[in-house]
Formats: structure tokens, sequence, C-alpha cells
């Protein structure tokens, strides 16, 4: 019988897997964030897997991965992705708990050098209807908290001349795409 520590690492390999998955077929794939592919040529990218299951416990976990991100040197960790299978699922407590994930940079003292970009997999833009495909921009296998560093994005924006332009770029690549071909898409292996 397998113990409880094999059992969560499997799990923890399995939503590590569907996330890598969102990323290089979405993320990458679709060319949702053209900086996205170097960190993750380069392996610059930390996938955390919380065990949290409500808000406190997310946000003690993200205070422990902004202290890994700080403190490790960018060549080896430039981002993290921390993954919560377990927690936030409504949209609105995620939502909420992101207030409090701003609040804890500038407690931390690390707002300015840190920001935190949000997905999950019932994302949906203020002003948008729920099932509108601009929303799958955003939308993630489960609900993450993507820890940048302000000097990575800065570097990024600056080799990319048109970096204004991303949101709309993707929000009209995926009405091209459509439900249909979105799903059709993601339901691809990686080419990873």
């Amino acid at each position: 019988m397998p113990s409880a520590a094999s059992h969560d690492t499997a799990s923890h390999d399995t939503i590590v897997a569907a996330t890598r998955h969102w990323l290089t077929r979405a993320v990458i794939g679709l060319n949702l964030c053209p900086f996205a592919k170097a960190v993750h040529v380069k392996q610059q990218i930390r996938y955390a897997v919380s065990d949290a299951t409500d808000m406190e416990g997310v946000l003690t976990d993200l205070e422990a991965e902004l202290h890994t991100l700080t403190a490790t040197d960018p060549a080896i960790l430039d981002t993290t992705l921390l993954i919560l299978p377990h927690a936030l699922a409504d949209f609105l407590d995620y939502n909420d708990c992101l207030f409090f994930a701003d609040r804890m940079l500038k407690q931390l003292r690390v707002a300015g050098d840190v920001q935190i970009a949000s997905f999950h997999p019932d994302y949906q833009f203020e002003g948008s209807a729920a099932d509108d495909i601009e929303n799958y921009t955003n939308r993630a296998p489960y609900p993450i908290l993507h820890l940048l560093r302000e000097a990575s994005i800065e570097r990024a924006v600056d080799a990319f001349p048109d970096a204004a332009d991303i949101y709309e770029r993707n929000q009209e690549t995926l009405r091209k795409m459509g439900l249909k071909g979105w799903q059709d898409w993601m339901s691809r292996p990686s080419d990873d």
C-alpha cells in the first residue's frame, strides 16, 4: 500500500504536469505571454504546489514563496507559479485573496520588486460574461498566483516594444479560435 507521502508526491506531480501542459500549450504555444518561453527553456520557473485549503494557508504559503523567490539568484529562479489546487475554487474568494496578497507584498517590502499575476479556472474579466472566450487568456487548470520579478518584466518589455498590445492581441487570438478551437488546442499533447 502506498504511503500518504507517495500519494501526495504523485498528486503534486499530476498537478504540476497539468500546469506545465497549460503553460506550454496556452501561454507559450499561443504566445499569450511572449516572455514565458525564455524562463521555461532555461528552467527558471518554480512550480510550488500548495496544500492549503483556505485563504490563511494560501497566504502562509505565499509568504514562504516570496521569501524563496527574493532570496534566490534570478539566474536560477526567475519566477514562481504558486498552484492552489485545494483552495480558492470560487473566483470571488480568489479575488479577495489577491487583495491580501498585494498587501503582503507591501508588508514584506517587496512591492516594486515582485508582482503577482492571477490565473484561475473561472477567471472573468470585469465587464465580461462568464462564458466570453477572452477570459481564457487567464484561465488555468488551478488557481495560481504567479510571482514575477519586476526587473525581469522590465527587461522583457524593453525587448518586446509592443508589450502594451499583448492584452488586445491575446483576446483577438482567442476570439479567432473560439471555444471549440481552444478546447481542441488544449486537448493536444505539449511539444515540451
